[in-house]
């Protein structure tokens, strides 16, 4: 029996995309015939008619299914609810909105054929974004690089080929506050990198905004990485030993030269800066102890509206 190909592609209001994506999709099915595709969708709490495209699109093609999620979990959440669900012996993880071109997939089958685990795509150029965007990507990535033991690939999304064992170790991860590019290293195994151009969208307008993507810095960070706690714990060291240094300037001055009051600007700056200090070393303890509250209520990652899918024969 053929081999079954699993893409998943998580949804969120792609409405404009979704006619375009299943005609290349289509051509990559008809063009790579040696091989079965199921075209997994995931809908993420869509709020357009995203499901209805879908739901008509699986009515005449027998490789689509689809799974309707109860509300907007977020597209970390969406991956793993298509891991758990993906039947592949391999599955590929690709944006419905077309930046990743699905004629790259030969290429990542092909190394999956020679034993690779995880075909990653890296990109070469990122047409569209702005220049703010790429570099704040670049100083993220030089960050997390620095402050953790987990390899950490560059200008690396979740475009990628994954293994059943690979997509099998995924699944093991059950936290809810996810950061998947660090997960897809933390696993192992054997990878094997690729390069592409990364095109504009295709159609419709971007869910991240910087908000959320900074958001999802703190989780890659904090899932991690104890860095920050460490660098804290550093940084109160250090003004500690400077603060009794100064004391002891402060005693011997006092003690030889008499005192005046004179100072008190540069009292009052050294005061607000350890105050500062010590509400940012708060503030990332909170962080920290945040996951710790939401991983310890233990409650399920997402919950299924509707499951729509095919068996590997392609009947209904």
């Amino acid at each position: 029996m053929k081999q079954l190909i699993t893409l998943l592609i998580p949804v969120y209001n792609e409405s404009e995309v979704i006619n375009l994506l299943h005609t290349r999709l289509t051509t990559l099915r008809e063009h790579n015939r040696a091989y079965r595709f199921e075209f997994l969708f995931v809908n993420d709490g869509s709020s357009d008619d995203t499901l209805e495209k879908i739901e008509a699109l699986a009515r005449s093609d027998s490789s689509i299914s689809y799974l309707n999620l109860s509300r907007n979990f977020g597209k970390e959440i969406s991956m793993i609810a298509g891991f758990d669900h993906a039947k592949g012996d391999a599955v590929v993880v690709i944006d419905a909105d077309l930046q990743d071109p699905p004629e790259l997939i030969p290429e990542m089958i092909k190394h999956w054929e020679a034993g690779f685990d995880d075909v990653y795509a890296t990109r070469r150029s990122r047409k569209g974004e702005s220049w703010f965007k790429k570099r704040t990507s670049r100083s993220f990535y030089s960050l997390l690089e620095r402050s953790t033991n987990v390899p950490i690939q560059r200008d690396t999304g979740d475009f990628r080929l994954l293994s059943r064992r690979a997509v099998d170790a995924l699944t093991e991860f059950r936290e809810s506050e996810r950061y998947t590019k660090g997960m897809f290293s933390w696993i192992g195994f054997k990878k094997k990198k690729i390069l592409y151009d990364r095109d504009p969208r295709a159609a419709g307008t971007t869910k991240w905004n910087y908000a959320k993507l900074f958001d999802l810095a703190i989780n890659g960070i904090t899932s991690f990485t104890t860095a920050p706690l460490r660098i804290s714990s550093y940084a109160g060291m250090i003004i500690s030993l400077l603060a009794f240094i100064y004391i002891v300037f402060l005693v011997i001055r006092t003690l030889f030269f008499g005192t005046d009051l004179a100072g008190y600007p540069s009292m009052m700056a050294v005061i607000l800066f350890l105050g500062g200090v010590q509400l940012l070393t708060i503030g990332i303890i909170g962080e920290y102890v945040g996951r710790i509250f939401v991983e310890s209520k233990r409650r399920p990652l997402y919950f299924v509206d509707d499951y729509v899918t095919k068996d590997t024969s392609g009947t209904k």
